[in-house]
């Protein structure tokens, strides 16, 4: 018996820009003609590849052409490419929201999606009436449903809105709704565009966890996009680049990510290869708490498949309302030093003398990357809390001269481990 889930044969879908139909009912008999004959429609001969840095000469375009793939039972698979590559059309079609202009998909199972925020949720009916919703439309019964019931609800963490029309949830909350309903009810084969993104650090690590545990734990089938790199890396065995439209590589995840960056490289003007993750980041002070004008390390833990020079590291500081205060990074800035040497693995420390920053809550958006790209993005990355600051104080965080304060008190340092 053979293992794959989804099989995907000579895949095209073509979009007609400008004005939808052919003009006259002339060249609409044509097409309808050559349909009904099994040719060729003859206005998709003149398709073009869907590059959209370039002005083409037909109104044609194809936003996939000639995909072909399988994928077996229990894989997870990441599918990357730039924006307009074509990757939202093709789950699109794989979970049968619209249909290929040529080309089938056979496959086992049924598929639970999660293409945008909101997508098979109904904005009148509660977050419980959904539930069951989306359950009835996989094929499960009521009593299937109630028995996930409790861990749906427990997983997205929004028990008091529960009972609410979901047309009252914040984006976060349809997203963590949608994502447990899609990965706890009984279907094999799960489905998710980077709507993740919508969420804070905690739940996408959260989400990530999940995909990986119906994957490797149930066996079930996961295709997930992303443009985080690192979440690939740690979720997918194996990844699908489109460029255009068109298959550029099926093949195990770090060769295919590699085959990315070297692309994204390209059109910056400078090759480049390999692959970054975020192990760890935490926060030091020189006393248990930190407090106006305390002097701080902020340590991000690294690891690469092969050794990378020009590492690099960029860090955001927001305040609690999601305000960005501060940013800096040492890609930007000829003060702060660039590692030349290749390292593989390693630790980074950006330490601050002085953090002249009020009373409050602050949250870190960290990024890692060589001199051209970034490799992983981690919005809220970690936290820390400022106390003990005085009222009279000559700086306020959204005084424009603090970004100059802390590029003066910052110090950069590699390690390697």
């Amino acid at each position: 018996m053979s293992n794959v889930a989804i099989r995907a044969e000579d895949i095209s879908k073509a979009y007609q820009l400008g004005q939808i139909g052919t003009g006259t009912i002339s060249r609409d008999l044509e097409r309808w003609y050559a349909r009904i004959r099994g040719k060729e429609d003859p206005f998709l001969r003149i398709g073009e590849a869907n590059d959209r840095s370039s002005k083409g000469s037909s109104d044609i375009v194809w936003s996939l052409k000639d995909i072909n793939f399988e994928i077996e039972q229990g894989d997870a698979v990441g599918i990357i490419g730039r924006n307009g590559a074509g990757k939202s059309t093709l789950l699109k079609i794989l979970s049968k929201v619209t249909a290929p202009t040529t080309g089938k998909i056979t496959g086992k199972g049924r598929i639970a999606s999660l293409l945008e925020v909101g997508t098979g949720f109904h904005p009148e009916l509660s977050g419980r009436e959904n539930i069951f919703l989306n359950g009835a439309i996989l094929g499960m019964r009521k009593k299937e449903i109630q028995r996930k019931l409790e861990e749906i609800v427990d997983f997205a963490g929004i028990e008091r809105y529960l009972d609410t029309p979901v047309k009252r949830y914040s984006s976060g909350m349809y997203v963590r709704l949608a994502f447990a309903v899609a990965a706890h009810l009984e279907s094999e084969i799960l489905i998710v565009d980077e709507v993740l993104a919508v969420g804070d650090a905690e739940f996408q690590k959260k989400c990530l966890g999940k995909m990986g545990e119906v994957s490797k734990g149930e066996g079930r089938t996961v295709l997930f996009v992303s443009h985080n790199m690192g979440s690939i890396a740690k979720l997918c065995s194996n990844a699908l680049l489109l460029e255009n439209g068109q298959v550029k590589l099926y093949a195990n995840t770090s060769k295919t990510i590699i085959e990315y960056n070297r692309i994204a490289s390209l059109s910056s003007g400078t090759e480049y290869t390999g692959i970054g993750i975020i192990k760890k980041i935490k926060i030091t002070s020189e006393h248990n708490d930190i407090n106006y004008g305390s002097s701080i390390i902020i340590s991000t833990f690294f690891q690469m498949d092969i050794p990378i020079s020009n590492i690099t590291l960029g860090l955001v500081i927001k305040d609690s309302f999601g305000t960005s205060l501060i940013g800096v990074n040492n890609r930007h800035y000829q003060s702060q030093p660039i590692h030349e040497t290749p390292l593989k693995q390693g630790v980074i420390n950006v330490k601050i003398k002085n953090i002249n920053l009020i009373d409050g809550n602050y949250n870190i958006d960290i990024f890692l990357g060589n001199s051209i790209i970034d490799l992983e993005i981690i919005e809220n990355a970690v936290s820390f809390t400022v106390s003990n600051s005085y009222i009279n104080k000559t700086n306020h965080p959204l005084d424009p001269s603090i970004n100059k304060l802390f590029l003066d008190n910052i110090a950069w340092e590699y390690e390697k481990i």
